[in-house]
């Protein structure tokens, strides 16, 4: 008798926990989304037209990202989706160093092309470090945490070998594209105007 008054409580509970858990897995899918456009925005004022081609990318990164969830599969815990917004921003960590670069290349009076292919070429040894080193840190919580770590290290993981494919092959790409138009060849679309080696530039 007393266990039968008990399980329509116990059945609440276990309902109310249900329902808890999964507005918790809402409100971090919103706030991975939200992260997402936030680095767009952040990226596009910061750097111009680099900028706007790395959010392309970016957003491919993010369904990459669901995909090969969906492949392995992954299951989006709490811990996981944290996993995947840190790796948001290690995604934009690669375009970041590239761009920095480029802009350093181009306030040395170099031109834009070149200060293009110099910025890719010179961060990719500080790239690749990062990503691998943040792999193997990965890696290890996978292969000998438990529970609840497995799943905040695998979608880092997983967004690590994304990222280096999105920095390294789709933003180089499509920039090397976007050159080939005059209108969009001008060091403006890439450093403000005050940071510009000369006028003539």
């Amino acid at each position: 008798m007393h266990l039968a008054k008990e399980s329509p409580k116990t059945c609440q509970i276990a309902l109310l926990s249900a329902l808890v858990g999964a507005e918790n897995i809402r409100r971090s899918l919103f706030a991975a989304l939200s992260g997402l456009v936030l680095v767009a925005v952040f990226m596009v004022i910061a750097y111009r037209l680099p900028g706007a081609v790395a959010v392309m990318p970016l957003s491919l990164y993010a369904l990459f990202n669901l995909a090969m969830y969906s492949l392995i599969p992954v299951t989006l815990t709490l811990p996981g989706i944290a996993g995947f917004i840190l790796s948001i921003g290690m995604a934009v960590d690669a375009n970041v160093l590239i761009f920095e670069r480029i802009k350093v290349e181009l306030r040395s009076d170099n031109t834009l092309i070149c200060s293009i292919e110099t910025g890719f070429s010179e961060a990719f040894s500080s790239i690749v470090d990062g990503h691998l080193t943040t792999l193997i840190s990965c890696s290890a919580l996978f292969f000998l945490g438990t529970g609840l770590v497995k799943g905040s290290a695998a979608t880092p993981g997983i967004g690590v070998v994304l990222s280096l494919f999105k920095a390294l092959t789709c933003t180089r790409t499509l920039l090397r594209f976007l050159m080939g138009y005059a209108s969009l060849r001008k060091p403006i679309n890439f450093l403000p105007f005050r940071q510009l080696p000369s006028l003539s530039a």
